[in-house]
């Protein structure tokens, strides 16, 4: 029963803390608009990848196997 004089301020702190991220979120605009995420996935991404930092210096590429220069 003790245990109970524990848990039940902790879990109001608890509470508080997830309204007041609740409220934090909201307010910084992270409900605004759920629909275009969603969308934004089924679109092609046909722009080219831009080209590495280290490409024509000689360096050789991240993950490139040895004598494989790129």
């Amino acid at each position: 029963m003790n245990i109970l004089l524990l848990l039940i301020p902790l879990s109001l702190v608890l509470v508080l803390v997830a309204v007041g991220a609740f409220v934090w979120a909201v307010r910084r605009g992270q409900f605004d608009d759920l629909d275009t995420p969603a969308i934004d996935i089924l679109g092609d991404n046909d722009a080219p990848l831009p080209p590495a930092e280290s490409a024509g210096r000689g360096e050789p590429r991240p993950g490139a196997r040895n004598g494989d220069a790129g």
